[in-house]
């Protein structure tokens, strides 16, 4: 996490308190330690903001003091709460990992009446938790890596009738389908933009090459030959 990210996350979790926040409590919620978070306060307190307390006995902000609040509506922290566990049930373990902290950060700086609101969404994403599951979401984990460092990667990929080939990639995004994912790349084998499923790749494995995205077979010409599939549809 950013330093200025903490700092405002600090800054929005005195708000509105009318006791001492122990500093330990900061700690496990900023993932950081104690000696960070006392660094942290009193760099705050030297810039002017009205913290007021001491190590060991915890934090609070000058009563008085004005320091804009953190808003959501009701309706955008749902979204947010359901946001968050659809990405923990159905992406890689890497962004539901970082999906689950985000929400606890959310969470520790909402008033009250806000953060019960939060517990009470009724849209679920249930997580199954097997080998098979482990075994995709590393997976998924694995090519939004390769996106991410445009690395091309060699699939052993079979296609919907049940025929397997070779193929070179260069992975371009992933998108979600509701009910499946499909990995959107450019095919050295066709020589064109090609969609796959990952629950039908047999093996993935990195060349060691990393591919250049140039006009015509990148990301924003592979959105507009799917855009205009779908048109070409209606």
């Amino acid at each position: 996490m950013r330093r200025a990210d903490r700092l405002f996350l600090i800054i929005h979790a005195l708000r509105g308190r009318r006791t001492a926040l122990p500093a330990r409590q900061l700690a496990e919620t900023l993932d950081v330690s104690l000696r960070t978070v006392y660094r942290d306060v009193a760099d705050l307190q030297l810039s002017g903001v009205p913290i007021e307390g001491e190590a060991g006995v915890g934090y609070v902000l000058r009563k008085g003091s004005d320091i804009p609040p953190l808003m959501f509506t009701a309706d955008e922290l749902e979204a947010l709460v359901v946001g968050t566990r659809f990405v923990r049930a159905f992406a890689g373990e890497r962004l539901a990992e970082g999906a689950k902290a985000a929400l606890l950060k959310i969470e520790a700086v909402l008033p009250a009446d806000l953060r019960e609101r939060s517990s009470r969404t009724r849209i679920y994403a249930p997580i199954w938790k097997d080998q098979a599951k482990s075994d995709f979401q590393g997976l998924i984990d694995r090519l939004h890596a390769a996106i991410a460092d445009n690395q091309v990667l060699r699939l052993e990929y079979r296609d919907e009738a049940g025929r397997y080939s070779s193929r070179d990639i260069e992975p371009l995004c992933l998108a979600f389908w509701g009910g499946a994912w499909t990995l959107g790349a450019w095919c050295r084998l066709r020589t064109g933009f090609r969609n796959f499923r990952p629950d039908r790749i047999g093996q993935c494995i990195g060349t060691g090459e990393r591919f250049v995205e140039v006009e015509g077979r990148d990301l924003d010409a592979y959105l507009q030959s799917v855009r205009n599939e779908y048109t070409a549809m209606e």
